[in-house]
């Protein structure tokens, strides 16, 4: 299996995998796809097109978790 190598919130990641999908790298990260914003190579992807977007060496990618909450 190769070693697929992406940045993650501007830190350099390595995952064990074949060129995966988006979705599967933002669950491998330890994330719940609801609970998050994610912008791949600079454009922000809605969830329905996560499972269709090749990751790729150099890749970068933008996590961002909702919180909800207020006053």
């Amino acid at each position: 299996m190769a070693t697929l190598t992406i940045q993650v919130n501007g830190e350099q990641r390595s995952l064990d995998a074949e060129p995966p999908t988006l979705d599967t790298v933002v669950q491998q990260l330890g994330h719940h796809p609801k609970l998050v914003v994610v912008e791949f190579n600079g454009l922000i992807l809605t969830p329905e097109r996560w499972a269709a977007q090749t990751v790729q060496n150099g890749d970068n990618l933008e996590i961002v978790t909702i919180v909800g909450g207020g006053s």
